[in-house]
């Protein structure tokens, strides 16, 4: 079974699938912005990048959000579950870290299903 790669760099692939599963790691773009921004712009390239894949947010099997303040953990749950399409919510789960940057205040890694 081959391993497909789109948007692939030298350091990572923006979507990675094998067989009937995708991998994806997203985060946002504009780090001067509050957690609600960044998390809606994480999660509208996550729907992107799932369709391109042949996926969608409903076919989420597991999901890990990385917050770098746990203060932001209420913001970022509020978009979270007005995009969540009701009954099917992944496994997950939310990690306080430190990010790549330092005004990036959330980081998501899904695995979905085709």
């Amino acid at each position: 079974m081959s391993i497909e790669r789109h948007g692939t760099t030298t350091r990572y692939s923006d979507v990675v699938a094998h067989g009937d599963t995708v991998y994806l790691v997203e985060v946002p773009q504009t780090l001067e912005a509050d957690i609600t921004v960044q998390t809606r712009e994480v999660l509208a390239s996550i729907d992107n990048l799932l369709a391109q894949a042949g996926s969608d947010k409903s076919r989420l099997l597991l999901t890990t959000i990385y917050l770098r303040d746990m203060a932001d953990y209420a913001g970022m749950n509020a978009v979270w579950d007005a995009w969540v399409p009701p009954g099917t919510a992944p496994a997950r789960a939310c990690i306080e870290a430190k990010l790549a940057a330092p005004n990036m205040r959330v980081e998501i890694v899904v695995i979905a299903a085709r």
